[in-house]
This record gives C-alpha cells, sequence and structure tokens, in this order.
C-alpha cells in the first residue's frame, strides 16, 4: 500500500457507485484538476481497469485531457490554418476551401474526441459518391489528417490520429503534355494572331461581323444571336484563312522564356528588365506573383526558396527576347518585363482571354494544354542534357536542393550544359517537319 493512503483507498483515482448501480470514475490530472469520467461501468472491476489505463498513459506521457477533445472539428481546423506558419496565400485559400466545401459540411460539428477512423472512412465513401473526384477527395483528406496530426502529437487534444487510411490521400498525376520545340515555336507565334474585323450590335438586339478580306472589308452573309458568337465565328475565319490577321508580338517572348527557362506562371509575370541579362544569356528570378481567390494580386517569394535562382537563356530565343524589350518594355530598370494591358501586373485570366488561349491549343490539337505545361516542357528538355538531379532541381526551382546550392549555380559549368543542351534542341528543330511531331505524354513527376 502506498504511504499516506487509506485502508481500502485507491493508489490512483477514486470510484463511485451512482444511484443506478453503475460505477464512475474520477482521478487528478498533471496539472491538479480533477477529471470525471464520461463513461459509466456496469461493474467495479471494469472502472478498475479503466483507471489503471488512465494512470499508464499519464506516466507514458500519452494521456490526453478529455475536456479539450471536446472542441469542434470546424472550429479547431479554422485555427489551424489561421495559426500555420509559412502557408503561401493561395495556400490559405485552398485549405479555408477545402474546409468549407469538403470537410465541414459532413464534420465540421463533430467533436474531435469523437472522431474515429469508421467516420472518417464513411465521409471520404460520401464524398465520391456525391461526385467528387479522387485526386479532390485526396486533397481534403491530407488536409483533414495534417489537422489531426497536430491535434493529437502537438496539442495532445486526442490520443492519435483517426486518418488511418491506407492511400486515401494519394494522387495519382495526369500525364501533361510535352511539347516538341516546333510546337512551342508555333505557340508562341499563334498565341499573337489576331483576326482583322469588328462586331457591331444591330437595332434588332443581334450581331453583324464584318471582317478584312486581302485588304478589303467585308460583311459577313449570317446575323448572329450573341457577340461571343459573332466574335468566334471571327476568330475561326481568322484561323483558318478566309479573314486576314495581324500579329501581335507582346506574348512570343513570355511562352518562348517560360519553356525553355522552367518558369512558373507567378515568376515570369513578375520579372522586372533588369532581371533579364542578354549578354550574360541570364533570367534571374527572385520574386513571384500569387493571385488570391479575392482576386488580389500578391507579390512575395517565389514557390520555394529554392525558387530564387539565376537561370540559363538558350541563345536561340534571345532575339526574341530583344526585340520584346526594344518594342513592349519601358526603359527602367523595374520595369514589368511582361506587363498588362493597362501596364500593371499581367493576370492569367486576361493573358488566357487576350491570347484565346484555349481556342489556340484546341486548333493545335492539344485541348486542354495549360500554361504550366510550358514548363513541364522545359523541365524536360532539361532532364534530357543528361546533367545530375541536384543541378536540374536546381534550375527547376525545387526546394530539395540545399539553399547554398541555388546561388552557387552561374551560367558556367552544370546550368550552362543544361542551356547548351536546350539550345542544340531548337537548333535541331529546323530539321522536323513544318508542324513538328506530335506531342509526348508524360507523368508530371
Amino acid at each position: 500500500m502506498a504511504k499516506g493512503n487509506k485502508p481500502n483507498h485507491r493508489r490512483f483515482g477514486n470510484i463511485r457507485q451512482l444511484p443506478s448501480g453503475r460505477y464512475q470514475v474520477s482521478y487528478l490530472g498533471p496539472d491538479g484538476r480533477r477529471r470525471t469520467g464520461s463513461e459509466t461501468y456496469e461493474r467495479k472491476g471494469d472502472a478498475e481497469r479503466a483507471l489503471t489505463l488512465i494512470e499508464a498513459k499519464m506516466i507514458s506521457g500519452e494521456w490526453t485531457d478529455p475536456d479539450r477533445g471536446k472542441v469542434k472539428l470546424k472550429d479547431y481546423a479554422e485555427m489551424w490554418i489561421s495559426q500555420r506558419p509559412g502557408l503561401r496565400p493561395r495556400t490559405v485559400d485552398l485549405y479555408t476551401w477545402l474546409l468549407k466545401k469538403h470537410v465541414t459540411p459532413y464534420l465540421g460539428g463533430v467533436q474531435l474526441g469523437k472522431l474515429s477512423t469508421a467516420m472518417i472512412r464513411q465521409w471520404r465513401a460520401d464524398l465520391l459518391g456525391n461526385g467528387v473526384s479522387v485526386s479532390m477527395a485526396a486533397k481534403a483528406y491530407r488536409l483533414l489528417r495534417a489537422v489531426l496530426m497536430t491535434a493529437a502529437e502537438e496539442d495532445h487534444v486526442i490520443p492519435r490520429n483517426p486518418c488511418r487510411i491506407r492511400g486515401a490521400g494519394d494522387e495519382h498525376a495526369q500525364e501533361r503534355p510535352v511539347l516538341t520545340v516546333a510546337q512551342v515555336f508555333e505557340l508562341a507565334d499563334r498565341v499573337g494572331r489576331r483576326p482583322v474585323g469588328n462586331v457591331r450590335k444591330l437595332k434588332n438586339g443581334a450581331y453583324r461581323l464584318r471582317f478584312q478580306r486581302h485588304g478589303d472589308m467585308r460583311t459577313h452573309p449570317e446575323v448572329f444571336t450573341t457577340r461571343s458568337e459573332a466574335e468566334r465565328a471571327l476568330w475561326a475565319m481568322g484561323m483558318d484563312g478566309r479573314a486576314d490577321c495581324t500579329q501581335d508580338r507582346r506574348f512570343r517572348a513570355l511562352v518562348l522564356l517560360a519553356t525553355f527557362a522552367s518558369l512558373r506562371w507567378g515568376e515570369v509575370s513578375a520579372l522586372r528588365r533588369s532581371d533579364l541579362d542578354l549578354d550574360a544569356g541570364t533570367v534571374r528570378v527572385r520574386a513571384a506573383f500569387v493571385e488570391r481567390s479575392t482576386g488580389e494580386l500578391v507579390l512575395g517569394q517565389p514557390k520555394s526558396k529554392a525558387g530564387r535562382r539565376t537561370v540559363g537563356i538558350p541563345q536561340a530565343i534571345v532575339p526574341a527576347l530583344r526585340e520584346h524589350l526594344a518594342t513592349y518594355v519601358q526603359d527602367e530598370p523595374g520595369a514589368l518585363l511582361f506587363p498588362g494591358a493597362k501596364g500593371g501586373p499581367l493576370r492569367r485570366s486576361g493573358f488566357n482571354t487576350r491570347t484565346r488561349w484555349v481556342d489556340v491549343v484546341k486548333e493545335m490539337g492539344l485541348p486542354g494544354l495549360h500554361f504550366h505545361d510550358l514548363r513541364h516542357t522545359g523541365n524536360m528538355l532539361a532532364a534530357e542534357s543528361g546533367a545530375g538531379l541536384k543541378d536540374l532541381m536546381a534550375r527547376m526551382g525545387h526546394d530539395n536542393v540545399r539553399a547554398a546550392m541555388i546561388y552557387q549555380h552561374a551560367v558556367r559549368g552544370a546550368d550552362k550544359t543544361i542551356t547548351d543542351a536546350i539550345d542544340r534542341h531548337i537548333s535541331g528543330a529546323g530539321d522536323e517537319d513544318e508542324g513538328g511531331s506530335a506531342a509526348v505524354l508524360v507523368p508530371v513527376g
């Protein structure tokens, strides 16, 4: 018997019999406050075993305060997002949306201490049953798993993470297209092509299309119900040669640089004149624009620490960049390299609209091509240079390379090897057929 204990008294905790005849336990927590068990037991022996388990958890440091487990998942997850260090603005937006769209409607009102693996499994099954894609369900599951991991391992609100469903957080990356060099140059030219014509509204609410053909303005015989129908018709006529076209080359250099220097959209849209050194053949990535779900553009650091880097530019695209600087970029060192229509930052939506990106890639036989696939194409060309993994990751701006390596890489050495290899790809493209070979599908790493 422990010293100071009275006869017939337990060393840890107390058991009392309720008027119903069942037994209830109570005990002092590490903070000195008394807790009363939420469950009752038919036999006194069961209550004694429960106290023994509680004491063992306290000794091993695995005990969690049952009162803290009463907080609702929605409240805890919202706090988790707001307090998570280092989250990029778009990540905050994504987590907030996932929580509101796919987690809170199902589990938001459940207390953390009552969440179980079976409950999580049913939640995931309900998501998939309601038409949510496997990829989106995996994103929601990974968020929930991360939230509950903090609750279990850092805050000790729950004894263990109930997210224990094997494979639920896995995403199988969709194969993305890799363009040939010829296709990259064709795309760079096509995004600047503009049909010559105009659309005007008639008194009856319909729309009349006029277009230029061999220098003469003509009227289309058809009357269109909406302006968008008339504009699509004009665009189609320009693409198949029935209408004259002009060539706006302001986005040509953007497509070429984003591809052959493996730049992300946020990185290339944040470049300044001073970041481009055509004599040295380099582009310096120092910042990136992030567009919030509210539409706000935020200028910040690149996606990762490794994103701050200097990348070699293939000499084959330097003439296009010189033309772009002379024609479209202001002389100040801080001037945006690829400004929007009014001189401010170029938004992705504005770029897609002005270039009619969706229509262009569809006409090229590449429906669904994303701008980010240009970076993927550049990465694949770089990988074919034979450079080592660390050199490739440094060029691509991936953060699993030591930060010191990023700043040690100059255009001489490993990165120059990569750049020269891309140059050879571009130069060799002249031997291909005019249209280039078909794009190749490869997994995104």
